[in-house]
Parts: C-alpha cells; sequence; structure tokens
C-alpha cells in the first residue's frame, strides 16, 4: 500500500512547534519577572546551564521548523512554476540551515 501525502505531517509540525514556543515564551518572561538576572555573570550563568542551552536550541529549532513549513507551502500554492519554486525552495532552506548552525554555535560556544 502506497502512503499518500496528506499533510497531516506538516500540520501537526505547525501546532506542536508554535505550543513549545509560547510555552518557552511564557516560560521566559515568567522566570525574569520572578527572578531576574542583576548582573552579566548572572545572565551569563542562567543562559549557559545545559537545561536553558536545550531549551533554548530546542525553541529556535521550532521556530526555524515553524518557519520552514509556513514558507512551503506559501510557495507551493502561489508559485507555479517549477524551476522557481524549487530555487526559491533551495534558498530558504538554505538559509534557515545556516540560522539554525548560527544559533547552535551562539548558544554552545562557552564565551568567558
Amino acid at each position: 500500500m502506497k502512503r499518500r501525502h496528506t499533510g497531516l505531517h506538516a500540520w501537526l509540525v505547525q501546532r506542536v512547534s508554535a505550543v513549545y514556543m509560547s510555552l518557552f515564551i511564557v516560560f521566559f518572561l515568567v522566570h525574569f519577572a520572578v527572578d531576574p538576572p542583576r548582573h552579566y555573570p548572572a545572565w551569563h550563568a542562567w543562559i549557559t546551564s545545559p537545561a536553558t542551552g536545550i531549551a533554548t536550541t530546542a525553541f529556535f529549532a521550532a521556530l526555524l521548523a515553524h518557519a520552514w513549513v509556513g514558507l512551503r507551502d506559501v510557495l507551493m500554492d502561489y508559485v507555479h512554476s517549477i524551476t522557481i519554486r524549487v530555487v526559491l525552495l533551495a534558498t530558504i532552506g538554505f538559509g534557515l540551515t545556516a540560522m539554525g548552525v548560527w544559533v547552535v554555535r551562539i548558544l554552545w560556544t562557552r564565551h568567558g
């Protein structure tokens, strides 16, 4: 039996990523309302902790996945030329991948 692409996967990526990003933003805002870092070393210690690093990396992964699905769907709906669509999708994919690498480099490179 051949599996048909129904769009359910893209829909789930959009919804799950949106929920995670919303929860992360609420957590971030509550954390800074309750216990804001008073100086740079406190901010640095918080942002470089493994749990915060993983949660922030997951946030940006969700953001980039959300952006990819949304932009891909818009291009598939409104760009009818296959050649132009492929070029635009490749450009967007490269750009989002580069941003993902950049975010990981920023978050996981320890600075003194």
